[in-house]
């Protein structure tokens, strides 16, 4: 998986800037295409889906880059729109589908075995079907945590959620991953 890049200021004070935003914007967009393609397809698992969530959250930032005042890191700013952009299409879906939480989980969970764009030995799998079953919150933190890496402190400021908070979402959720592979051995 990608990892997000270092922050550069040189980059975001071009992004500042009107003669050298546009070219800036399409640097940005080079850097951080495949970490949050990442991010946002461990949420909604279909490749397709994906790739339109992306498109809209460089949309998103593009129209919305005069409000970015620097307080927080441009990835930091740029993975809370992608957040709240694949958020928006799961209740979307779970909406149109009348589905539950739950049932919901539990379609992820399955659409993770017939997907042809994953590749992967039966173990990952496994990891991602059991991903699949875990709260979205929970789930959400989880993927930050181990595919990203990402400090509880960066977590807080994207999800709006308190450290001790976001280390018990994770604790538990790795307890529930834990459990799924014992049940399913």
């Amino acid at each position: 998986m990608a990892e997000y890049p270092r922050e550069n200021p040189e980059l975001i004070e071009r992004l500042r800037d009107p003669k050298q935003c546009r070219q800036a914007f399409t640097e940005v967009i080079k850097l951080y295409t495949e970490p949050l393609y990442w991010q946002i397809r461990r949420m909604v698992q279909d490749h397709d889906d994906a790739n339109d969530l992306l498109q809209n959250t460089f949309m998103k930032a593009w129209q919305s880059l005069e409000n970015f005042r620097g307080d927080a890191k441009l990835s930091t700013w740029l993975y809370k729109i992608a957040i709240n952009e694949a958020i928006s299409h799961l209740d979307r879906e779970r909406k149109r589908a009348g589905l539950s939480l739950d049932d919901q989980e539990a379609a992820l969970a399955n659409q993770i075995i017939a997907d042809e764009h994953i590749d992967g030995d039966a173990l990952a799998q496994k990891l991602r079907a059991a991903i699949a079953t875990l709260p979205e919150k929970q789930r959400l933190v989880f993927n930050m945590k181990y595919y990203d890496d990402m400090k509880y402190e960066d977590m807080s400021e994207v999800l709006g959620t308190s450290v001790g908070a976001l280390k018990t979402s994770y604790h538990l959720a790795v307890k529930k991953i834990e459990k799924y592979f014992e049940e399913h051995d």
